[in-house]
């Protein structure tokens, strides 16, 4: 992906058109905001009542219910930026060892190689891959532990802002299900005490819209905590689900079809259930649901089970020269 946009490039005059995915995830966040908060929220708070006319218990539920949410809120925000801002890495264009063209000719240890043995390289960006990397054709350059591309923050989604990608999808969840699980007073009051049609509207519809997006959110965030505990990502989960030709010494247990459907699902890069959580999101376990960068490593090399925890600049901190070579501040599709 270039640094500068392309007078010639033919997709230019749709990029715009690209933002209309978080331009209606922003509107769809707004308009839940508002319906909780002044059509549920604000009236429990009774502020225009007397002193000895309010119902405390109601405005004490309506307080810790408005603080709770906000909170939710607040950091699903703060983690949808991240996600939009942060590029989630790239291979170094500077550093001869990963350029395909050059001379010069390193020993790097990777897990991920060709049949032959051979380093694993991009025919478009002409470098040569890491380990968990791929190509993303819409952002045009190679990603680092690309997991997928998300037309919702306009980004892909890597080694950089996965950790934001993941406490998005959880906080996301958590605000609809919030919604859902307080709101049935609110709708229970529009009907018992027969309200006028537009606010009973917007309850209803508040309440339904996020039944229905928890039911979504929770779901896609479950499958992302299984990926987290299971060591891998969007990418090579597909890859290893999908059925593989059969080889001939493998002849006997291969199906009907000609090719192996068993699921293999086990990762190299797997260190159990506290390794891979640190992995995502970080040693330090009070900055784990907080979107701020705290992810060991830079993106370029893994620790395996055969390298355990000793090789420097996989499993140890990353240094902000590894940052600077592996993160642009800008990326244009």
């Amino acid at each position: 992906m270039p640094d500068v946009d392309d007078p010639y490039d033919e997709d230019a005059i749709y990029k715009p058109l690209k933002f209309l995915p978080i331009i209606y995830a922003l509107m769809t966040i707004s308009l839940l905001w508002a319906i909780y908060m002044f059509c549920h929220v604000i009236p429990r708070l009774q502020l225009g009542v007397a002193t000895n006319l309010v119902e405390q218990p109601i405005r004490l539920h309506a307080q810790i219910e408005c603080g709770l949410f906000n909170f939710i809120t607040v950091m699903l925000l703060f983690s949808y930026v991240m996600c939009i801002l942060t590029h989630p890495g790239e291979i170094p264009r500077d550093d001869p060892k990963w350029d395909y063209n050059s001379a010069l000719k390193t020993n790097i240890e990777l897990k991920e190689k060709k049949r032959t043995g051979d380093r694993r390289h991009c025919k478009w960006c002409g470098k040569y891959k890491p380990d968990r990397c791929h190509h993303c054709r819409v952002c045009r350059i190679c990603i680092l532990k690309m997991d997928h591309h998300c037309p919702w923050i306009y980004n892909c989604v890597g080694f950089y802002n996965y950790k934001f990608f993941f406490l998005l999808i959880m906080y996301s969840a958590m605000a609809c299900q919030f919604m859902f699980l307080t709101m049935w007073t609110s709708v229970y009051r529009a009907y018992s005490d027969q309200e006028d049609l537009w606010p009973t509207f917007l309850v209803v519809f508040g309440m339904t819209l996020a039944f229905c997006l928890s039911i979504l959110l929770t779901t896609f965030w479950g499958f992302h905590v299984w990926l987290m505990f299971m060591a891998m990502t969007t990418i090579e989960f597909c890859e290893k689900s999908m059925p593989k030709p059969r080889n001939e010494e493998e002849e006997q247990d291969a199906g009907l079809c000609g090719v192996d459907c068993r699921t293999n699902v086990e990762s190299p890069y797997d260190f159990g259930t506290v390794g891979n959580v640190c992995a995502v999101l970080g040693r330090n376990p009070i900055f784990w649901f907080v979107p701020v960068w705290t992810v060991a490593g830079n993106g370029l090399t893994y620790d395996t089970e055969e390298t355990p925890f000793h090789r420097s600049g996989s499993s140890g901190l990353s240094t902000p020269g590894d940052l600077e070579a592996t993160q642009v501040v800008r990326r244009h599709a």
